[in-house]
């Protein structure tokens, strides 16, 4: 089974109090702020590496990311993959998930073709990322690409004789929902499909060996014009940091009168 796993490094949830919007561009800016793979991908990625172990093949990761980004996916290799590809072009910065979802779409149809195939069996992603949580990407890949898909995926159970189909479970609001889906096709997995195995020293032995190739804007062929912050929909409005300072003042010694104020101070609020 040929599989690719999407993965984005996302800012490390312990370094929230480094990230800055620059007021211009009103872009997050990534710059110097530690990076992790986000947690769902690290699930895809799991869920590549077990089937891959039932059925045999070769795993891709892909990642649209700043080339400072590379050590993710060399991690991405140690835990098992076996080749990963980096999109990155200054030109991609600031996209929305419409433009972010037709580079990678692009980069997967790049991939597959000098490779020398039509596509891959599997396409896997984490449901949401930490940073935009917007679950859209997966989808619009999938939408991209022609694909049927299935987001919000808690489970992947299959028949070992039977290489072309999968049976997924989507959960939501009102109840699990059973798919029998016919490959190609996308999924999009949940945090709770499965524990990813660690990186171990074995791993990163074989992750220096193992191919890691960047691509730009160039080499996908695409148009600059419908990639970044010029093929986004989505442009960001006005920002506004809110006063987050308070006021106090003393009610005193006196119990009473000290709850009196508070009653009036109450009141005055309209609480």
């Amino acid at each position: 089974m040929n599989i690719l796993v999407c993965v984005k490094p996302v800012p490390d949830p312990d370094k929230y109090s480094q990230l800055v919007i620059d007021p211009q561009t009103k872009r997050l800016v990534r710059e110097g702020v530690p990076t992790v793979i986000n947690p769902t991908d690290r699930n895809a990625l799991e869920a590549a590496l077990r089937l891959r172990e039932a059925f045999g093949g070769r795993i891709t990761v892909l990642s649209m990311a700043p080339e400072f980004s590379r050590d993710k996916m060399v991690e991405s290799l140690a835990m098992g993959a076996d080749e990963a590809f980096l999109l990155s072009d200054r030109v991609f910065g600031g996209a929305d998930t419409y433009a972010t979802s037709y580079v990678l779409a692009e980069g997967i149809r790049k991939v597959a073709a000098d490779a020398g195939a039509e596509g891959f069996d599997l396409i896997l992603a984490g449901h949401e990322s930490a940073d935009g949580a917007t679950s859209h990407v997966p989808t619009q890949i999938a939408e991209w690409l022609r694909l049927p898909h299935v987001c919000a995926v808690s489970e992947i159970a299959w028949d070992e004789a039977e290489t072309a189909r999968l049976n997924v479970t989507k959960k939501t609001a009102e109840g699990d929902l059973l798919f029998d889906i016919q490959l190609p096709a996308v999924l999009g997995v949940l945090r709770e499909i499965n524990k990813p195995r660690l990186v171990n020293a074995m791993g990163i032995v074989k992750a220096r060996k193992k191919p890691l190739t960047v691509l730009t804007c160039g080499d996908l062929g695409i148009d600059p014009e419908k990639t970044g912050l010029a093929g986004s929909p989505t442009q960001p409005g006005a920002l506004i940091q809110p006063d987050l300072s308070r006021g106090g003042e003393s009610l005193g010694d006196e119990l009473e009168e000290a709850a009196k104020r508070i009653r009036d101070i109450i009141a005055k609020a309209g609480v």
